[in-house]
């Protein structure tokens, strides 16, 4: 679970009356989009929806529909005229008690969060999972090295510790993302031809120079992997224009590489879902929408 997931199962388990506040629609710029969550409770916020005056007047009108048990609804928020606030867009927000279990149950299920393996528990590998737990990922941590893998992991984070770490590439869903940094530049090689065998990945990245890339290429060749498949693995990894070789950078670096790809499939798969939604509306219509 992530650390918003743990939260609303905390809520639920101790019966906790709550609000959730969701970004229902926008219009312009505003600071949060929508499908983004807040839970509110009469004396704790959980995950945001911007900050600034928005979050506190939401945060009052969510208190106040605890203490009435006023019925759920949306309401509309001009951000310029209405709150002062600079991106001056508009939003409309969903208010909903959460009482029934349903309710809770649909709201542990909402997040959609993606597979991700990270082979490598060094301090690049360290740095990265503290980066990206509280991101969209369920991350699967990989090492040969069972006295450096932490014993207890961030929420959000399974530990495995083989001797045979190209069994979990195997074992990975479709669309997962791989990133390989182990300690075992010959280990790394192994990882990349098992993962290059597959298609069906999102993502793959491993760390390294150029040069390391042209050297694994070539070896990898001469074993029969098919040159065709070098173009969807990542390497060098991270962002252009970040230089530096510190772990915490370089992680950082990484994780807005990874969101970037995942922002560009969310936005391939909304694109898709539009079009689809417009040609079966075309077709109940005769050709009218």
């Amino acid at each position: 679970m992530s650390d918003w997931q743990d939260r609303v199962a905390e809520l639920r388990r101790n019966q906790t009356p709550a609000v959730l506040v969701s970004v229902d629609s926008i219009i312009g710029s505003t600071p949060r989009e929508p499908g983004a969550k807040m839970i509110v409770t009469a004396t704790r916020l959980y995950g945001t929806i911007g900050g600034g005056n928005l979050e506190y007047q939401a945060t009052r009108i969510a208190r106040d529909q605890l203490e009435r048990d006023a019925e759920d609804g949306v309401q509309r928020f001009p951000l310029g005229a209405g709150l002062g606030q600079c991106c001056g867009g508009l939003v409309n927000l969903m208010f909903e008690r959460l009482s029934a279990d349903s309710d809770w149950e649909a709201l542990l299920q909402d997040e959609e969060r993606i597979d991700l393996y990270l082979f490598g528990a060094g301090h690049v590998g360290q740095a990265l999972v503290r980066a990206l737990h509280d991101l969209p990922f369920r991350i699967h941590w990989i090492d040969t090295r069972d006295d450096i893998l932490p014993q207890d992991p961030p929420p959000g984070v399974t530990i495995i510790c083989t001797d045979t770490p190209e069994a979990e590439i195997a074992a990975a869903v479709a669309d997962s993302y791989f990133l390989v940094m182990t300690h075992d530049h010959s280990l790394d090689q192994r990882l990349c031809e098992q993962i290059l065998l597959r298609e069906d990945f999102a993502y793959f990245g491993l760390i390294g120079s150029v040069s390391k890339r042209r050297n694994f290429e070539t070896r990898m060749r001469r074993r029969g992997i098919d040159a065709r498949r070098f173009a969807r693995m990542t390497c060098p990894i991270g962002i252009g224009g970040i230089n530096s070789k510190q772990p915490a950078q370089i992680a950082i670096s990484v994780a807005a590489e990874s969101l970037q790809v995942y922002d560009r499939a969310q936005n391939d798969k909304k694109y898709n879902n539009d079009k689809q939604g417009d040609a079966a509306l075309k077709h109940q219509t005769g050709g009218r929408a």
